[in-house]
């Protein structure tokens, strides 16, 4: 199966999402990473050990993305490459551009999927419905076809692959004056962009009341981390939107993720599912974080926060 992984970039850099789709691509065939960009080149380095196969499209009407430029040369590398798969991020980018891809090139199309597969001569894509409270398969049963990953779901996976570009001429003809790029507007970032952080503390409900969350921020403070939430913490105005975790909040995949006092909804372990290793502290030996949690413990987190700190603190002295 020959796949293509659309590669996403911005302001000259490549997007995380990029290197998941590369090393879920390379599991199910030989890939193909696309960047259609006015210095392609210069971006393809950045994939190596990721990918062997790199083509590019260098056109400076690529150079911010335009799903309109976007899908058209994205349709003749399909064809020309002879593309099985085309895998895209389910991002903003992703988003925008996956359906009209698939319409145009009259394929199928799976929407963010949080595992792909082959079984016999059938492509297998696992998807969440019902807000994420069932996974269903849905088998394509033929291709070229179009999917998006959810991000933060695959383990970005380096190797040692030597690297070839091949530079392809443009297929862009006209000027798309319907739909234009005006400038981009970098989005506004708190104090903390939780994101970014190797460490999380993310608290729940059961930190019970807002001045009970100077305690978590010193936790946070002894591990060198940040403080993160989820949404009825929000909800009650005791922590800003920029630190919710979940579906309706941000997507972390931080080294460490320290749940105290979260349950575990299905909205909120959407978010955070990639992290490197889990820590639960509830003491409902039933909640559904224990689920998605490497270890665990189960007791009152008003008496285990307090002796974490400490332990932290002496270990780090």
């Amino acid at each position: 199966m020959r796949v293509g992984v659309l590669v996403e970039h911005r302001q000259a850099n490549v997007r995380d999402i990029t290197f998941e789709l590369l090393t879920k691509a390379r599991e199910l065939g030989d890939t193909i990473a696309i960047i259609l960009s006015q210095k392609g080149e210069d971006l393809a380095q950045k994939l190596k050990g990721f990918v062997s196969q790199v083509v590019t499209v260098d056109d400076d009407r690529f150079t911010n993305f335009n799903p309109e430029y976007y899908r058209i040369g994205l349709k003749s590398l399909v064809e020309t490459e002879k593309l099985d798969l085309i895998l895209l991020g389910q991002t903003a980018f992703g988003v925008d551009l996956a359906p009209a891809l698939a319409q145009d090139l009259k394929v199928p199309i799976a929407t963010d999927c949080i595992e792909v597969k082959i079984e016999g001569d059938r492509l297998i894509t696992t998807r969440n419905i019902y807000g994420g409270k069932i996974n269903c398969d849905i088998a394509i049963k033929r291709t070229p076809a179009v999917l998006t990953l959810r991000p933060a779901t695959f383990q970005p996976q380096r190797t040692e692959l030597p690297l070839e570009i091949k530079k392809t001429e443009s297929s862009l003809r006209e000027e798309i004056d319907y739909r234009r790029f005006l400038e981009f507007v970098e989005a506004k970032v708190g104090e903390v962009d939780i994101t970014k952080s190797d460490v999380i503390v993310a608290v729940g409900r059961g930190i019970r009341e807002e001045k009970n969350l100077p305690m978590i921020q010193e936790l946070a403070d002894a591990l060198g981390g940040v403080v993160a939430c989820t949404r009825p913490i929000v909800d009650s105005g005791w922590l800003p939107k920029d630190r919710q975790v979940g579906s309706s909040g941000k997507t972390v995949k931080p080294k460490l993720y320290l749940a105290i006092g979260v349950s575990g909804a299905f909205q909120h372990t959407m978010g955070m599912r990639g992290s490197g290793t889990i820590i639960a502290v509830n003491k409902d030996p039933e909640a559904p974080i224990f689920n998605e949690a490497d270890y665990g413990i189960v007791d009152d987190l008003f008496k285990v926060v307090p002796i974490l700190k400490e332990k932290i603190k002496e270990l780090r002295a």
